[in-house]
């Protein structure tokens, strides 16, 4: 009788040997979540970045007001008749 239990014992200790560290077992398949709950989140952030992108290359193919905001913003453009006055920092 001991001889059988001991049998037993070693024969579920190697069915569940694999189910918790074998390759496709549960530990691995919580490593594997996380990795797609990650991969999730940064595909959520790209989303919003991409729909910002669009949004903003719209507004610059149909309004003039968004063209001329960033002429004046990042090219330190002006209109004619208008003056450019800088004021530097004290030092």
């Amino acid at each position: 009788m001991r001889l059988l239990s001991l049998v037993l014992l070693a024969l579920t200790l190697a069915t569940q040997y694999p189910l918790w560290w074998g390759k496709g077992g549960w530990l691995s398949l919580r490593d594997l979540q996380a990795q797609v709950q990650a991969e999730t989140e940064e595909n959520e952030a790209l989303t919003a970045r991409n729909n910002a992108l669009q949004a903003e290359v719209q507004d610059l193919k149909t309004g003039i007001s968004a063209i001329e905001e960033r002429a004046r913003s990042e090219l330190n453009m002006i209109r004619e008749g208008e003056y450019f006055v800088q004021i530097l920092p004290r030092q």
